[in-house]
């Protein structure tokens, strides 16, 4: 008789052994600041070895210290022959790589009509051609070497919803895009068992958004429109992140989880 694919086994009675991560390796791209070095020691503290990159050497060096086995890589993903350079960087240095994750990106307010052409091509390249190509990097030797891999892609509402009051055409256009590039990788790898999903935080004080924050009309606009009332905070990830880098996420690909405290849910 068959066995019955509902019935528990001894691998799922333990429901918290699907976000450990030991004995893995994780590539954290944009790790010197913000919500990267967040990420970098969640991950690190659900066992896995990480990998973290980032154009600054020193930030990179202080958020070490915090880590109890880092693979500390300079790279400024802006330049071609340092982005793909990286993945086979973390595989020197580790043997392999099982989770990357694409954080690295660029964001500045600035009205469309005033946005100039090669800004907006920067952007996007930053933010959508350099997490494309360290995806292929990555499922290239995660193919090669049979390996369970995982890809989660920093997304944000912006790739969802227009905004408009912080206008961020070029930011919002990679976004989206990101956001497009997870379900076609998705649907192209999930047969060599390579799972890619996106997080899609909504408005998180970070580094980057710092200045968005200070603004008084700006902070209380975000509130207001936001159905919880207030912006996240960083630990409001953990979960999302660690679920989407482990095997509690098993069945799940090609799919956009969204942080937001429900703005874009109205």
């Amino acid at each position: 008789m068959d066995s019955d694919p509902t019935s528990f086994t001894p691998e799922t009675l333990d429901p918290l052994a699907g976000f450990r991560l030991d004995g893995q390796v994780v590539l954290v791209t944009g790790a010197s600041s913000g919500l990267g070095a967040r990420f970098a020691r969640v991950l690190d503290a659900v066992g896995a070895r990480v990998a973290i990159a980032a154009r600054r050497a020193d930030r990179l060096d202080d958020l070490a210290t915090h880590l109890h086995d880092p693979i500390v890589l300079s790279c400024d993903l802006s330049d071609p022959e340092q982005r793909d350079a990286l993945v086979p960087r973390v595989v020197a240095a580790s043997g392999r790589i099982d989770v990357l994750v694409n954080n690295a990106g660029r964001s500045e307010s600035m009205r469309a009509l005033d946005e100039p052409v090669e800004h907006f091509r920067d952007t996007v390249e930053l933010n959508l051609v350099a997490p494309f190509a360290l995806a292929q990097a990555a499922a290239r030797h995660m193919a090669e070497h049979s390996i369970a891999g995982r890809i989660i892609n920093i997304a944000s509402i912006y790739g969802i919803s227009g905004v408009g009051r912080i206008p961020e055409a070029g930011y919002s256009a990679s976004k989206g895009g990101l956001i497009s590039l997870t379900r076609e990788l998705a649907s192209q790898w999930s047969r060599r068992e390579i799972r890619v999903n996106a997080l899609a935080p909504g408005w998180f004080p970070s580094e980057m958004s710092a200045e968005m924050f200070s603004d008084p009309r700006l902070a209380e606009w975000i509130v207001e429109k936001t159905p919880l009332r207030r912006p996240g905070q960083p630990h409001e990830l953990d979960g999302a992140l660690v679920f989407l880098a482990g095997t509690a996420s098993s069945y799940m690909t090609g799919q956009v989880l969204t942080i937001d405290g429900g703005w874009t849910a109205i």
